[in-house]
């Protein structure tokens, strides 16, 4: 099969690299965040929202899909409706940071990544 310029070879080719973090990736690469929920407005508002201020952003619909790619994809941190993140508090990985989206973080995407901000912060101070 012969090699195209999509096939990753070495370090990361793309000047802004987005998606999923692979083990051999440098750091400094923009957080990159699991958006899970159902509700297609709010999720494509803060992934726009997301996506403007370089975050890296990943969508799941449901939890159980969250849960499948967790492992793969490795994200900095998980925002899910309240029920959603308990399930995923209690099924994920112990060290993988989850928000809760309040309805405050609905309304006001700047308090949807003040948070998100802030809690990257701290899982990188502990």
């Amino acid at each position: 099969m012969p090699q195209t310029p999509e096939h990753r070879r070495g370090s990361e080719r793309r000047r802004l690299p987005r998606g999923g973090r692979r083990g051999a990736d440098p750091g400094g690469f923009a957080p990159l965040v699991l958006l899970v929920g159902e509700g297609a407005t709010v999720i494509a508002q803060s992934e726009a929202v997301l996506a403007k201020l370089r975050f890296a952003v990943a969508t799941s619909g449901s939890v159980e899909e969250a849960l499948r790619v967790v492992a793969g994809i490795r994200p900095d941190v998980v925002v899910a409706d309240a029920e959603a993140a308990l399930r995923i508090r209690r099924e994920a990985p112990d060290h993988l940071p989850v928000v809760v989206m309040s309805d405050e973080m609905r309304e006001d995407r700047n308090a949807l990544v003040k948070e998100i901000r802030e809690t990257i912060r701290a899982t990188k101070r502990a």
